[in-house]
C-alpha cells in the first residue's frame, strides 16, 4: 500500500513570483483585447490609459521573465532539471500522461506523474512549458518593445516585414499565450482533487506517493 509524504516543490520565492508574473499577464490580456477592440472591450476607462497600462505593464512581465531565467538558470541552476525531459519521458512517459489525461482521470486512475522538487512537471508540461517561456514570451517582449517604442526600432520591423505584420505577430502570440493561460488552469485541475494543486501553489507542499 502507498504510503503519502509530503513535499515542498514551490519555494516562497517561486510562489510569489508566479502570482507577479500571472497578475501581470491577465492585466496584459485585458488591456490588449482592450486595444485589439476598443468599442467592445473596456477594461480601463478608455483606450490611453489603456495603452500606459499595457506598456507598463509588459515593462513588468519583461523584468519578471528575466528573474525566472536568473534564478532557474544562474542561481539555482534548475532550469535543465525542471525543464528538459529526461530519458524515456518522452515516449513511453508521454503516453501513459496523455492516456491519463484523455481517459484515466475520468476513470478514476492515478496520475502517472508525482511531482517532487526536483522533477515537478510531467512530460507534457515541460516542453509547453519550456515553449511558452523560451518561445512564446521573448517574441512577445520583443515585438511589444518594438511597438512601445516612439523611435522605433526599423531594424527589428524590418525583420518582420512591416508594422502590420508586427503587430499580427504579437496579437497571434497573445492569443497562443491565452490558449496556454486556459490549459494551465485546467490541467491545474486535473489533481488528486480539483483544489489541490491550486492549494499546492498556494503553500507549496504537495502530497507524493511512495
Amino acid at each position: 500500500m502507498a504510503v503519502a509524504r509530503k513535499d515542498y516543490i514551490h519555494p516562497l520565492f517561486l510562489r510569489l513570483w508566479h502570482a507577479f508574473h500571472g497578475s501581470c499577464v491577465l492585466v496584459l490580456i485585458g488591456t490588449g483585447a482592450q486595444l485589439r477592440f476598443p468599442g467592445q472591450i473596456h477594461v480601463v476607462p478608455n483606450f490611453r490609459i489603456a495603452i500606459e497600462v499595457h506598456n507598463t505593464t509588459g515593462l513588468l512581465v519583461t523584468f519578471s521573465f528575466f528573474v525566472w531565467f536568473f534564478y532557474h538558470a544562474i542561481l539555482a541552476g534548475s532550469l535543465g532539471t525542471l525543464y528538459l525531459p529526461r530519458r524515456g519521458e518522452l515516449s513511453s512517459k508521454l503516453r501513459a500522461q496523455l492516456r491519463y489525461y484523455f481517459g484515466g482521470y475520468f476513470h478514476g486512475e492515478p496520475n502517472p506523474h508525482q511531482p517532487t522538487s526536483d522533477n515537478k512537471f510531467n512530460p507534457i508540461e515541460k516542453p509547453l512549458y519550456l515553449l511558452v517561456m523560451l518561445g512564446l514570451f521573448p517574441v512577445q517582449m520583443v515585438t511589444g518593445m518594438a511597438l512601445k517604442s516612439l523611435s522605433p526600432p526599423w531594424k527589428i520591423i524590418d525583420m518582420f516585414g512591416s508594422i502590420k505584420a508586427l503587430i499580427a505577430i504579437h496579437w497571434i502570440v497573445g492569443c497562443a499565450i491565452l490558449a496556454f493561460l486556459l490549459l494551465h488552469v485546467y490541467l491545474s485541475t486535473l489533481g488528486v482533487t480539483f483544489w489541490s494543486r491550486f492549494r499546492t501553489i498556494l503553500h507549496g507542499w504537495t502530497e507524493v506517493k511512495r
